[in-house]
């Protein structure tokens, strides 16, 4: 007798003849998308629901276990609820990329219905089985805080001001709404008629020569209406952002590369059918010994891992004579760093959604950091002109660097022009630690030198990269961790050298501080041991080399007028000094791509319904970019927000604004909304909104910089800095008790947002510190989302902002980079912290001998 299971959802109850996990019945049977599959380990939280009042993860639920029980998710909270949790988590700031909030809310109403005046410790018990990567949990907790009030009636929510908005103004998120509640679409919560499922076989060995490939069985399976493998590209089969060395698929005859290599694809009606005809493909190997490090590859016996060899790139850096300045020098360090490959951790795992058109074209929903580089690969693969094939942007579940590279993408395109029907794929946590790239592991020698005084005369830095199996972005990560290992000081004398080296590991790319967090870690701690050698503070060798405007800094540029890290130093003195057991780092990141390469913010404003309508391909991926823009178009026009919108990233509307990265947007795309916001500003004189009805106001930005080792005595290496300096404090048991962060930011937008870049950072750059780590036996990750090392909110230490607002540049009224630097110092800080708790200098990461890392 077949049983059949009752399950009540938000008040409806449901009957199902067939067992399944709770999470795929929620979502992929009746569309409930607000619960999130972030890894389908019951590890992240994401998918929170209450069954029967009790909290639990409905990835590790069946419907037998939850049969005959209520089944809650957010939107089946009351009309109160909703309203409570909508605006306290908006008004906190508590939401960015915004994919782990319906479990946190979740979580909270568990909390709040059994203890409506919850403690800060409470709170943080509440949410510790849910993962954040992006806020660093603090405005979560005080979101919850806020919540409790409301929901206690002591607290009446108030709607956010709709003039007054501009420049300056912490207003709340445009998308915090439909992210609190789960009403807003990630790729993965879309479903279409005819949809496909698709899934990839990958390879069994980091370094293997495929012989052959057998798919009959596979095409025969049911349910499966296309099997494709390499031969079946009719387009170009490699891609990749510099160098084009990445397989789409990887053909008979040719080598693996690393364990994430793609062999074949399946596109099935069902996930089941796709996942079991995956397992019948036959794939004929000859596995080949990998090669795992770079000094293996750089033998002279190496195999050649692409037929260029194992040298990717090298970049030098030489200023001045480094020989002469460290033999008259007083004080002079030498020491090795080592640094570990990470992982990104965002919470939304890839996914992509493609759809052909009628016209032989095709239509790819996507969640990552740019829809013109998604264009522009698949292009090459499908052989299609740009006219062809549109990329249009849903929300973003965070990227850090980690989804500029194609994923899933590409392949789900393949299978749509093949099947002529819609095809999703989306990959599970497991597949996504596999595939895309890493924080790339580094091995630094740094040697530095000071005169008596304690000013530093010179560098000297040898710094090896382990770029792994494609180039990704691998070439620009090292040239940002040589041109930024001076730090933010003046150094007149620089010998720098770094090599990137192709292994047969995991690719490494773009991850928030793209090479710089390694090259701090190092630098920052030659600067406590020079100080220790001089009998100065910490403190004070960092403020005696700070640099000042008009200063050169360790590439020869000029600094400019909104240069203060001073400023940051000087922030944070009193803490440092006040405390025994502290750590100080001190660093500066770029803002824009640089080096000479073309960079450019475009935006285009068009009247639509009597509304400011934003048209930019830039991508948000958590940082508040629609909000950004929308502040600046208030600015520069006066108009309310309420007559401004926002459109999603979309090839075929949107002007291409470049890459999400390089901490560039708020300054480049920034600078274009402003530009064209002006233009709409003129144009209002003569005419009201209505009357502009259809027409459009184009702004573009674009920095000109010099190539690295230009021929100009100070080249321009990058539009502009950000400065910062963090002080990490230690209780007695060697606990992070506090840290305070003190940043240039040229001129916050929105302080909120600011505020919330820095302690999701900071949280980062602590896991990064202390317990992160992406462990590697023979090429291949044994690493589960929940061993990582990821921080939770019960791990997580006060954090104290500190803005500094010094920049009268007009461009994107002065803002500059806080994504990437807020995650810099926190390391090296942290490490300092120890050395002065117990003496022992700790050089490789996370942080051996600590409470957090036995």
């Amino acid at each position: 007798m077949t049983r059949v299971f009752k399950i009540n959802v938000n008040g409806t109850e449901y009957s199902v003849q067939e067992d399944m996990n709770l999470m795929d019945y929620l979502r992929d049977v009746l569309h409930v998308t607000s619960l999130k599959n972030g890894c389908g380990e019951g590890i992240c939280g994401a998918c929170t629901v209450l069954v029967d009042d009790k909290k639990l993860r409905a990835c590790t639920q069946t419907l037998a276990k939850v049969s005959g029980k209520n089944v809650l998710t957010v939107d089946g909270l009351t009309d109160r609820e909703k309203e409570a949790y909508a605006w306290a988590f908006a008004e906190a700031g508590a939401v960015q990329c915004g994919f782990c909030i319906p479990g946190m809310v979740i979580s909270a109403k568990a909390l709040i219905d059994k203890s409506p005046n919850p403690t800060s410790k409470e709170i943080k018990e509440a949410i510790r089985g849910n993962i954040c990567r992006c806020t660093g949990y603090v405005k979560i907790e005080q979101g919850i805080m806020l919540a409790a009030k409301v929901l206690r009636g002591e607290l009446q929510p108030n709607s956010t001001a709709l003039s007054g908005a501009g420049v300056g103004a912490s207003i709340q998120r445009l998308d915090a709404r439909e992210k609190i509640l789960g009403t807003g679409q990630y790729v993965d919560d879309m479903f279409v008629a005819n949809m496909l499922h698709a899934a990839v076989l990958r390879t069994s060995y980091p370094r293997a020569v495929v012989k052959g490939i057998d798919t009959s069985a596979a095409r025969a399976y049911p349910g499966v209406e296309a099997v494709l493998t390499a031969e079946d590209i009719p387009g170009v089969n490699e891609h990749g952002h510099i160098f084009h060395d990445w397989p789409t698929l990887i053909a008979v005859g040719q080598e693996t590369r690393y364990i994430g290599d793609a062999i074949a694809l399946v596109a099935a009606r069902t996930k089941k059918q796709a996942r079991e005809a995956l397992a019948l493909i036959k794939v004929d190997y000859e596995e080949l010994e990998p090669v795992l490090s770079p000094t293996e590859a750089l033998a002279d016996n190496a195999p050649k891992i692409h037929a260029k060899g194992n040298l990717l790139s090298t970049t030098i850096i030489k200023r001045g004579n480094t020989e002469e300045a460290l033999a008259q020098s007083a004080h002079v360090v030498t020491q090795r760093y080592s640094t570990p490959p990470t992982e990104h951790a965002f919470m939304e795992p890839e996914s992509a959604l493609a759809i052909p058109q009628g016209d032989g074209g095709i239509v790819v929903y996507v969640g990552d950091q740019s829809v013109y580089d998604d264009q522009h690969g698949i292009m090459g693969i499908l052989g299609l002109p740009a006219e062809k094939v549109r990329i249009i942007s849903k929300l973003v579940g965070g990227g850090f660097g980690g989804k500029e590279d194609l994923s899933v993408q590409h392949h789900a395109a393949l299978l749509a022009v093949k099947t002529q029907k819609p095809v999703k794929l989306t990959l599970s946590r497991k597949e996504s630690l596999l595939v895309h790239p890493k924080r790339h592991a580094m091995e630094l020698e740094v040697t530095t030198g000071c005169d008596a005084e304690g000013k530093l005369t010179a560098m000297v830095a040898k710094i090896v990269a382990d770029t792994g199996a494609y180039a990704s972005l691998g070439t620009a990560v090292l040239q940002r961790a040589c041109t930024h290992v001076g730090g933010p000081y003046q150094i007149l004398n620089v010998d720098i050298t770094g090599l990137c080296v192709y292994t047969n590991n995991p690719p490494a790319g773009a991850f928030r501080g793209f090479g710089v967090p390694q090259a701090a870690f190092a630098s920052e701690t030659n600067l406590d041991l020079l100080a220790e050698k001089v009998g100065i503070s910490p403190w004070e060798i960092r403020y005696r080399n700070a640099l000042e405007p008009g200063m050169v800094n360790p590439t020869g540029q000029i600094t400019d007028e909104g240069t203060a890290i001073k400023e940051t130093l000087l922030a944070v003195r009193e803490v440092y000094e006040s405390h025994p057991h502290v750590g100080i780092a001190s660093v500066m990141k770029n803002t824009g791509i640089g080096v000479g390469l073309p960079d450019t913010g475009r935006v285009k404003l068009k009247i639509v319904n009597g509304k400011v309508l934003v048209l930019t391909s830039a991508a948000c991926i958590g940082q508040g970019l629609a909000t950004i823009a929308t502040q600046i178009v208030n600015e520069a026009t006066g108009l309310p927000l309420e007559c401004i919108d926002y459109g999603a990233p979309d090839t075929f509307l949107t002007p291409d604004s470049g890459t999400t990265t390089a901490s560039r947007q708020t300054l480049f795309t920034g600078e274009a909304v402003r530009q064209a916001a002006l233009k709409l500003q003129q144009a209002l004189y003569k005419s009201s909104l209505e009357g502009l009805e259809g027409m459009e106001f184009y702004g573009e930005y674009s920095g000109k910089t010099d190539p690295i080792n230009s021929d100009k005595p100070n080249p321009v290496s990058h539009v502009a800095y950000s400065y910062a300096t963090q002080v990490v404090v230690l209780n007695e048991q060697g606990l992070v008790e506090k840290v305070v962060a003190a940043h240039d930011v040229g001129r916050a937008i929105n302080l909120k947002l600011v505020e919330g870049q820095i302690e999701g950072g900071v949280v980062m750059g602590l896991g990064y510190a202390l317990r992160e780590d992406f462990p590697l036996q023979k090429g291949v990750p044994t690493a589960k989302f929940g061993t990582l090392g990821l921080l939770r909110a019960t791990d997580v230490p006060e954090i104290e902002s500190i803005i500094i607002e010094k920049n009268s540049s007009p461009l994107a009224y002065g803002a500059k980079g806080i994504g990437e630097i807020s995650s810099i110092p926190t390391a090296p800080a942290v490490a300092l912290a120890y050395y002065k708790l117990d003496g022992k200098l700790r050089c490789s990461l996370p942080l051996p001998e600590t409470p957090y890392k036995k």
